[in-house]
């Protein structure tokens, strides 16, 4: 009986762990400062400026990582964490841009708008939702790559 007992908790830990359950918020991989990351978005319609050549900036501050993008245009004005289904919703913690200057190779500059998303985990995809001037928010997924560290 003892030894179902723990193969049945086993058997939950291992489900739990499967399904994401108690999955708490982890403490970023690298110390506390200002790293240059490569982000890769799933879209040509939501990407990073050329000028920033698919460059963000994380930022690590005790413990907690945000990464800052600045996109191609002034065109999305909103983004979300999480799905845009959830976006909509009453109380939903919307993301304000900010006003970014880019520098292209050519040396044209351009204001466009940029971005500051809380990142939970690096290397994996996660869900933002963005919503246009139009006023449709669509789905996207974005992955911060892990800064590359002097040893």
């Amino acid at each position: 009986m003892r030894k179902k007992a723990v193969v049945s908790i086993l058997l939950l830990i291992l489900c739990l762990v499967a399904a994401g359950c108690g999955k708490q918020e982890s403490k970023a991989p690298v110390p506390d400062g200002t790293y240059e990351v490569k982000v890769r978005t799933d879209s040509t319609m939501f990407h990073i400026n050329e000028a920033k050549k698919g460059m963000g900036t994380l930022t690590v501050k005790d413990g907690k990582m945000t990464v800052h993008i600045s996109l191609a245009s002034k065109s999305i004005v909103h983004l979300f964490c999480g799905k845009a289904e959830d976006a909509q919703k009453d109380g939903a913690k919307l993301i304000e841009p900010t006003l970014d200057k880019v520098t292209y190779s050519d040396g044209m500059t351009e204001e466009v708008y940029g971005f500051d998303i809380p990142v939970a985990v690096l290397d994996e995809e996660f869900n933002v939702a963005i919503i246009g001037t139009h006023g449709n928010w669509y789905d996207h997924k974005i992955t911060v790559s892990s800064p590359e560290l002097e040893k």
